[in-house]
């Protein structure tokens, strides 16, 4: 039985979804004899980022109304983080940034760290963010390590959903980060993987991103479509940039372009059309937020049961933070050892630090894989 599947969301069944909104859309694009494969903008399908961009930041957004804000089209998250900190090596406080720190989530997605090696920053550190013994956010020492960073080091932040271990800071959190980030000069590049699909609402799983905006903070949004579109191999990502000013995003705009220009040359265009004509579509945009509340509410469903299940089996110790946590990931606090008996005796497999992805967690299943955690807390310290 896995629990370590891929950052990929399963129905109850454990099968790939593909959702019904981008069954539609794609029969609307093979209909629509004026579309044709002539090469897309460097920059990507102008409809398509300006509406990823909106998703993020908000209707109402004041950036936006200024004309600050523009959008890169991405292969991915991935791609949009590379990019991301391609620029930020190049021109972010002078024009060679490879001693500036770059400050990762310890632990993080594993890619992070790999981005910004490969993109030229030499020195790549952990910020204090799980703490083990309680469970939760080691909210003191992250802030205490956002007044230790030296002014205009890059901190990635994990908009909602945190890859891997599910726990977000709340709203008060957030303000408490923003304050030292804005007060001490610190650059925020906001990872978005997983708007929507966390909490089944936009606006809530953007609520940090938008916060931090409305303080006047520029910053980067690397956004993915992969999980709440369901489009994983289509390499849908957009990099949303929010500027001082409409002239410094010009400028900005324009180095990207250089960027794009020898690493993909030109984004494709499928995956960025079926999300385009869905955002851009009342109709469809309600279906789609209507599609994506049902993959979080399933989530949401096995965190809840889990939960349950152990609580009712007297499983020792507090299993809150099951509910606590959020999105894809779960870090369930059982130790290398409880993990070895888990894969060993119960053949229910998941990673070494305890994580599961609670999309491996199905009706069928869900009685034994909770019986297999209270044997292995019950049996094994």
């Amino acid at each position: 039985m896995l629990l370590r599947v891929p950052a990929a969301y399963r129905t109850d069944d454990c099968l790939p979804w593909v959702l019904p909104v981008v069954k539609k859309v794609e029969k609307l694009i093979v209909e629509d004899s004026s579309l044709n494969h002539e090469y897309l903008p460097i920059l990507g399908l102008p409809e398509f980022r300006s509406a990823s961009s909106k998703v993020a930041l908000g209707d109402d957004c004041s950036a936006i109304k200024d004309n600050r804000v523009g959008g890169v089209q991405a292969l991915g998250g991935t791609g949009a983080l590379r990019i991301g900190a391609e620029f930020l090596r190049r021109w972010y406080n002078g024009v060679n940034n490879t001693a500036t720190p770059v400050y990762v989530s310890a632990p993080t997605w594993e890619n992070h760290n790999s981005v910004f090696a490969d993109a030229g920053f030499k020195d790549i550190r952990p910020y204090h963010y799980w703490d083990a013994a309680n469970r939760g956010l080691d909210l003191a020492g992250l802030l205490d390590d956002l007044e230790k960073a030296p002014e205009h080091s890059i901190f990635v932040l994990h908009a909602c959903a945190h890859n891997p271990t599910g726990t977000d800071p709340t709203q008060e959190e957030w303000k408490k980060i923003s304050e030292i980030m804005k007060r001490r000069n610190l650059f925020v590049f906001f990872d978005s993987a997983y708007q929507g699909f966390a909490s089944g609402s936009l606006d809530k799983d953007a609520w940090a991103i938008r916060y931090f905006v409305s303080e006047g903070f520029e910053l980067f949004v690397a956004q993915s479509f992969s999980k709440n579109f369901g489009l994983y191999n289509e390499r849908v990502g957009n990099l949303t940039i929010v500027a001082q000013d409409g002239e410094n995003l010009t400028r900005i705009l324009s180095q990207m372009e250089k960027i794009v220009r020898t690493t993909w040359s030109n984004p494709p265009s499928q995956g960025a059309r079926i999300v385009s004509k869905t955002l851009n579509c009342p109709e469809l945009f309600a279906e789609w937020k209507g599609n994506v509340k049902t993959m979080a509410d399933r989530v949401l469903l096995m965190r809840d049961q889990l939960k349950g299940k152990l609580q009712a089996l007297n499983t020792p110790g507090t299993w809150e933070h099951i509910t606590q946590q959020i999105g894809m990931f779960s870090f369930t606090g059982l130790n290398p050892k409880q993990v070895e008996f888990m894969i060993k005796e119960r053949h229910v497999y998941l990673m070494a630090s305890g994580r599961i992805n609670m999309c491996g967690l199905t009706s069928s299943n869900i009685d034994y894989v909770a019986q297999s955690i209270h044997d292995a807390v019950t049996k094994v310290q």
